[in-house]
């Protein structure tokens, strides 16, 4: 484990989990990369930012909102406790969304620097906040794109609420606005009450590496939306990536985020040079994640050993100028005739094929049971159930409970529920993607 620091700035290392014994001709390694960023500035409302973070929110303000009241209201009330948590000198703006997007403060296309009194002059914007009209979600996030590239901030988030669907855009608008924006802020989105379409959400959050999630009921919006500001202030580093180097004759098979939450990366790398790519990982404070690396490799015969592959956190350095390395770590592979450690597999690598595994189960048994498939979402559930119980996932395992009844955990052995309220199933399905550790033995 190598690890390197800039000054001021969190420190990252990397560490590797692996088997690299493989059989003579044995060709793919499979490797967890686990990633931890640690002594990041304490984030708090009095530590000035001096505009190295900028933050937009979107807020729905379709006609919908106001079916019952208490969604437009708990957007108001959960907008104001994030703009409450802004810290000083964080730029920000507020976006009204229906199928048109407009500014509600400060306007004019620009963005306010947090302080007392413009955090006033929000919250006293947000007064006029009225339900009317459709939903064009693309529309919300181009404004965003456009105020967060007039910033100079290092951190560039939005936050996107939403109780419905799409309806008044095609899904190829929206997909283009998502290719174009990614890379460029990350969002975390959220879904209030359950009339709106989990893939929607969950796409845009995946998109823009952002979270994702479900808040039912509206009066918890306020607890969910200064949550989430928190996080964001806690960020000091942007647009880190996961480089992956290997050696003439290797090919990478796939790159997957494993935790906190299932994401796959692999068709988002790009070109870092020779043999190198890119994936990226977006903004870090204090945190750790976790990424599923497999390579394939030459064959080779017993006593042969080779570096497969070098993963490093970079920051890309200016047009010209060569990137940041901030730790890295190697992935090996060696061939044996000792069939006890070719065949091992190792705890993490079990670990988070397990969990992708269990987010698979779940979205297809989730589907299955919405097309009537009775056999095959009872199959993909129970396997959830055994997965869940299995690696400890006691979250998700109280989720699966909510939909099936569990006869035995340990075999997978379920029935489905005769009737399932509408936010335990869209619950399930949003976190479906969130893991949990290794267990420590």
């Amino acid at each position: 484990m190598a690890n390197f620091a800039k000054p001021s700035a969190p420190r990252f290392s990397v560490e590797v989990y692996q088997n690299e014994f493989l059989p003579e001709g044995g060709r793919d390694v499979h490797a967890i990369v686990t990633v931890t960023s640690t002594g990041g500035a304490t984030a708090t409302r009095a530590t000035p930012v001096d505009g190295s973070a900028a933050v937009v929110i979107m807020v729905d303000c379709s006609g919908s909102m106001e079916y019952p009241p208490d969604k437009m209201r708990g957007a108001r009330e959960a907008t104001a406790a994030a703009i409450d948590t802004l810290r000083d000198g964080t730029s920000f703006a507020v976006i009204a969304g229906t199928h048109v997007a407009k500014e509600v403060y400060p306007g004019q296309g620009c963005l306010a620097v947090a302080d007392s009194a413009t955090r006033a002059q929000a919250k006293e914007a947000l007064r006029g906040l009225s339900a009317g009209g459709g939903t064009a979600i693309g529309t919300w996030l181009r404004l965003a794109d456009g105020l967060l590239r007039r910033a100079p901030a290092v951190i560039r988030h939005g936050i996107l609420l939403t109780d419905g669907r799409n309806e008044h855009e095609e899904p190829e608008a929206l997909r283009a606005t998502l290719d174009a924006c990614a890379g460029r802020f990350t969002c975390d989105a959220r879904g209030v009450g359950t009339d709106w379409e989990v893939k929607e959400v969950t796409g845009i959050a995946s998109a823009l590496l952002g979270s994702a999630d479900i808040v039912a009921d509206p009066a918890h919006l306020t607890e969910d939306f200064t949550r989430m500001m928190e996080n964001v202030m806690g960020k000091e580093v942007a647009d880190v990536a996961l480089r992956l180097w290997t050696p003439v004759g290797v090919e990478i098979q796939y790159v997957k985020q494993v935790a906190p939450a299932v994401q796959d990366l692999t068709e988002r790398r790009t070109q870092a040079g020779p043999r190198a790519g890119d994936y990226p990982t977006g903004s870090w404070g204090d945190e750790f994640r976790e990424y599923h690396v497999c390579v394939r490799v030459p064959s080779a015969t017993v006593g042969q050993e080779m570096l497969a592959a070098r993963a490093s956190l970079v920051l890309p350095g200016a047009v010209g100028e060569p990137a940041t390395v901030l730790a890295q770590g190697l992935v090996r592979a060696v061939w044996t005739n000792d069939l006890a450690a070719s065949t091992a597999i190792n705890p993490q690598v079990a670990h988070y094929t397990g969990q992708a595994e269990l987010a698979q189960a779940i979205q297809l048994g989730l589907e299955a049971r919405k097309l009537g498939d009775v056999d095959g979402a009872t199959a993909r559930l129970g396997r959830a159930v055994q997965l869940a119980s299995a690696s400890g996932n006691a979250d998700t395992a109280k989720l699966l409970a909510k939909v099936v009844d569990v006869v035995d955990a340990a075999a997978g052995t379920v029935r489905l529920k005769a009737k399932v309220a509408d936010a335990d199933e869209m619950t399930l399905e949003t976190r479906s993607t969130q893991t949990v550790r290794v267990k420590k033995t």
